[in-house]
């Protein structure tokens, strides 16, 4: 089940004080998933997508920056194409209840524009169609949590490993086959796989 997830996620803003970098938090809502590791300044996240505009937020600083708002599990991340949202970056973050959430953070100042509970059919006038659809997106939650128990690579870090090879434009959770791995697409350089325990890159090829 590879999900496109619809996230907004917010550019995190690291803060260096002393010559010392501050870590992001990391609460106990990320049960079952990779911990955030302690993010060093912002500067360092650009290094590694050196090819990304500087007045951009990166893919990692946006889904840190949507767990500084919102607590719990990033599953997924990825930049709007069009619309009136294009350019706006939306993050699935799974938080401790089992409640999905959206994150929308600007591409450009990387702050968070707002977080809304992620749903397949949000305009659906049918009360019993909504209900279906929350206990999918339940289930769909669980699952993800569930594919990420014991994994040592979370999405921020699957944004920083492909970052070297191109700019980030999206970030899904993939466990389609035997191994369950982190997608990550990018604006010019294809897509790529890491592996959510070894964080093993792979350039995902063409059939």
């Amino acid at each position: 089940m590879k999900r496109k997830l619809v996230i907004a996620a917010v550019a995190a803003s690291v803060v260096i004080g002393g010559g010392t970098a501050v870590a992001f938090a990391d609460d106990e809502a990320r049960t079952g998933a990779a911990e955030v590791r302690a993010a060093g300044p912002v500067a360092a996240d650009r290094a590694e997508g050196s090819t990304a505009s500087s007045s951009k937020a990166t893919a990692a600083e946006v889904i840190a920056a949507a767990l500084r708002h919102t607590p719990g599990t990033a599953v997924g991340a990825d930049r709007e194409d069009d619309g009136a949202d294009a350019g706006t970056w939306h993050v699935d973050v799974v938080q401790a209840d089992g409640v999905e959430r959206t994150v929308a953070v600007s591409p450009d100042t990387g702050k968070v524009l707002g977080a809304d509970r992620d749903t397949d059919d949000a305009d659906d006038a049918d009360d019993a169609d909504d209900a279906d659809d929350a206990d999918d997106d339940a289930a769909d939650a669980r699952a993800d949590l569930a594919a990420l128990k014991g994994a040592d690579v979370d999405a921020r870090e699957a944004a920083l490993a492909v970052a070297a090879k191109g700019v980030v434009t999206d970030v899904d959770l993939d466990d389609d086959d035997r191994a369950t791995v982190w997608s990550v697409d990018t604006a010019k350089a294809g897509e790529w796989q890491v592996d959510v325990r070894t964080g093993k890159v792979t350039q995902e090829l063409d059939d």
